[in-house]
């Protein structure tokens, strides 16, 4: 009970901040909550709002603690945005840092944690429920994973995921396989290959060389890039055009990275940490883990086919 109260507590001071909270210092970002617990950690779109003016995502937070919120609801209207909690059922996660819709399976959605979990939720009304949940394959020493994009091409569904790397001496590791279900839940992986990638910006020490995937309709790979200099920064981060990704009708992925990668757009003192490009549209809506300053979403035209 004492939990519950805490958590409901939590959830009223997000609320109370949203409300109070002015547009980044660009005028463009829109702030999500003030302090480490309420950074948006990764993007699933949900859908259209009733009234086509805006749309309904749901955000994970890397939070570890039981009883700290790991899921949210945010209503994006270009300035207007408005977030809510979400009842996490099942199993808490440790570290969340990613989270897609299943295409093809409607309030469906995988979440994956930095250790390389992933977690398939069936999500009713405010509630997330837990399906299943199982390792990702191929996972190799030292890996941290920040990304998740599925792809839908061909009647046949992939997954990409990524190690973040670290700095110059550890290029992130781009990882694609085909992806089923099986008949209880569980994420099932094909064949899994690899690529290296290094981000065009930032290039420093503290380089998080991909910080989340997004693929657009005809399969261009987008990734978000970070560096993080501690607690209260100074951050950075860049989008960038880093290849294209193809399933075939039996199911091969082929993955192309460019061999210089075109830097879409470059974020000084925030930390994107989720993308998602928005169907029927152009837009990228980015969010930020800018730790003990809080979270923040806006959205930029990286999204064109």
């Amino acid at each position: 009970m004492l939990q519950r109260m805490a958590w409901l507590t939590s959830a009223a001071t997000l609320l109370t901040v949203l409300a109070a909270a002015p547009a980044g210092a660009d005028g463009a970002w829109q702030k999500m909550g003030g302090d480490a617990r309420s950074g948006v950690s990764g993007i699933a779109f949900e859908g259209r709002t009733a009234d086509g003016a805006g749309v309904d995502v749901l955000v994970v937070h890397d939070n570890k603690r039981s009883g700290q919120p790991r899921l949210s609801r945010i209503t994006h209207r270009g300035g207007a945005d408005a977030i809510s909690p979400m009842t996490w059922d099942g199993p808490e996660p440790v570290d969340l840092e990613a989270i897609e819709a299943i295409p093809g399976m409607p309030g469906e959605y995988l979440a994956l944690t930095s250790r390389g979990i992933v977690y398939r939720l069936k999500v009713t009304g405010s509630t997330a429920a837990v399906v299943d949940y199982s390792p990702l394959p191929a996972i190799g020493e030292g890996d941290d994973f920040e990304s998740l994009a599925l792809v839908a091409q061909n009647g046949r569904l992939a997954a990409l995921w990524a190690d973040r790397g670290a700095g110059a001496d550890r290029p992130a590791t781009l990882y694609a396989a085909p992806l089923t279900f099986a008949a209880w839940g569980q994420p099932l992986f094909g064949a899994v290959t690899r690529r290296a990638y290094r981000a065009p910006y930032p290039t420093g020490d503290g380089t998080r060389h991909i910080s989340d995937i997004a693929v657009t309709d005809s399969g261009r790979i987008i990734t978000s890039s970070a560096s993080d200099a501690g607690d209260d920064g100074p951050f950075d981060s860049a989008v960038s055009g880093a290849g294209r990704v193809t399933v075939s009708a039996a199911g091969r992925v082929r993955v192309t990275l460019a061999a210089s990668p075109t830097v879409l757009g470059t974020f000084p003192r925030y930390k994107i940490e989720g993308m998602e490009c928005l169907p029927g549209s152009a837009d990228a809506l980015l969010g930020t883990d800018d730790e003990n300053l809080g979270g923040y979403v806006r959205t930029m035209p990286f999204c064109a086919a």
